[in-house]
C-alpha cells in the first residue's frame, strides 16, 4: 500500500480510536482480573498457598500488597498486549478500524517490530501523548509516533477493508 498518498490522522479521529479502544482495554482488564483472582481463590482456599491467618480470601487480596501487585501485572501484561498483538497483526486496534486508522512505518515499508511497538505503546503515556498532534497539526506526530519512527494514517474505506492487506 502506498504511504504517501494517505493522510496522516487528526487528533479528534485518533481520540475518538482511543475511547473505542479504551472500552475494549477495560473488558480485557476486567476478565485478567477476573481469571488470575480466581486462580489465586482457588489455590488459597485448597491451601496451596496460605490464608496467613484471614478467615476469607477476599481480605487477604484486598490487603496483601503483593497479590495486589500480581494482579495488577497480570491486568497490565493482557491489557498491553491487546494493543500489541492488533497493532502487529493488521496495524489496528479495534477502535482504530472502526475510525479507519492504522499504524505505518514512517520511513520504511516494512512491518514493525514487537519492540517498537512496545516503545510506541509505553511512549504514549496513557493517551497523552496524542495532545502533540494539537500542537504539531502540520505534521500530525504525537509523542509515540515521533519517538517510535511510526505514522497514524487515515484509510478510504476499500484500504480499510481486511481482505486488501
Amino acid at each position: 500500500m502506498n504511504t504517501s498518498e494517505i493522510i496522516r490522522a487528526g487528533f479528534f479521529r485518533r481520540l475518538a480510536a482511543m475511547v473505542y479502544d479504551a472500552l475494549i482495554a477495560v473488558a480485557v482488564g476486567m476478565l485478567a482480573a477476573l481469571v488470575i483472582t480466581g486462580i489465586i481463590t482457588a489455590l488459597l482456599e485448597n491451601e496451596v498457598l496460605s490464608k496467613q491467618g484471614y478467615e476469607h480470601v477476599s481480605e487477604l487480596i484486598q490487603t496483601s500488597f503483593y497479590y495486589a501487585l500480581v494482579i495488577q501485572i497480570w491486568v497490565g501484561l493482557w491489557v498491553a498486549g491487546f494493543f500489541l498483538w492488533f497493532w502487529k497483526n493488521g496495524g489496528q486496534t479495534l477502535g482504530m478500524r472502526a475510525w479507519r486508522l492504522r499504524i505505518f512505518n514512517l520511513h520504511e515499508d516494512k512491518p514493525i517490530g514487537y519492540g517498537r511497538l512496545l516503545l510506541r505503546l509505553v511512549s504514549a503515556l496513557g493517551g497523552l501523548g496524542t495532545l502533540l498532534v494539537l500542537i504539531d497539526y502540520k505534521s500530525k506526530q504525537s509523542l509515540q509516533d515521533r519517538v517510535a519512527g511510526t505514522q497514524m494514517l487515515v484509510l478510504t474505506n476499500d484500504q480499510n477493508h481486511h481482505k486488501n492487506w
